[in-house]
């Protein structure tokens, strides 16, 4: 039973106020702010000995940050080698349908394969999907001064405006990137 619970999906009316209610608890455990883009600048200001004042802050203070981050890591490690899903994913059939057009299909793996594997990155379509793609989320985060769970979740409760913008143009960003951005790429 406890097994079952573990492996499969928890459904949204489950998952999201487990979630929600990390921003309460960070805030009264100290006006801590959720969010796990700036662990990278954290990790900068402790490792780079350079006097770069962007990194030049209090690191230190945010440090229970990094082991939030850690403990992501962790969890991941522990969920793909004890509780590997090895059956394919569990998506819309309509979605299914869509991308069995694009030639991307999820029969045999929880991934679909034709995007991602190592031979796919050395071709045009893997490189902008994962490598340009990636860079773009990089930059659009430090850009947008945080990430989706730190505008979406905790800037939006807190009531702040910047985080209002940010994240109405991250939803904007990705029906672009999925409507007709990724189309475009997967007919490559």
């Amino acid at each position: 039973m406890f097994m079952n619970i573990l492996t499969s999906p928890w459904p949204w009316y489950v998952a999201g106020p487990l979630i929600g209610l990390m921003v309460p608890l960070l805030l009264l455990l100290g006006n801590r702010s959720f969010g796990i883009s700036s662990n990278l600048r954290h990790i900068c200001a402790a490792c780079l000995p350079g006097k770069i004042p962007f990194f030049s802050y209090d690191w230190k203070r945010e440090s229970w940050n990094l082991f939030f981050a850690g403990g992501i890591v962790i969890g991941g490690l522990i969920a793909g080698t004890l509780l590997p899903n090895t059956g394919p994913s569990s998506i819309h059939p309509q979605l299914a349908a869509e991308m069995a057009g694009y030639g991307v299909t999820y029969a045999h793996a929880p991934l679909p394969a034709e995007l991602f594997n190592w031979p796919a990155l050395f071709t045009l379509k893997g490189f902008l999907l994962m490598i340009a793609g990636g860079f773009l989320v990089g930059f659009g985060t430090r850009y947008a001064g945080g990430c989706t769970s730190g505008h979406a979740i905790m800037g939006l409760s807190t009531l702040q405006w910047p985080s209002l913008v940010a994240t109405c143009c991250f939803m904007a960003g990705g029906f672009i990137m999925a409507n007709l951005v990724l189309p475009f790429i997967l007919h490559l």
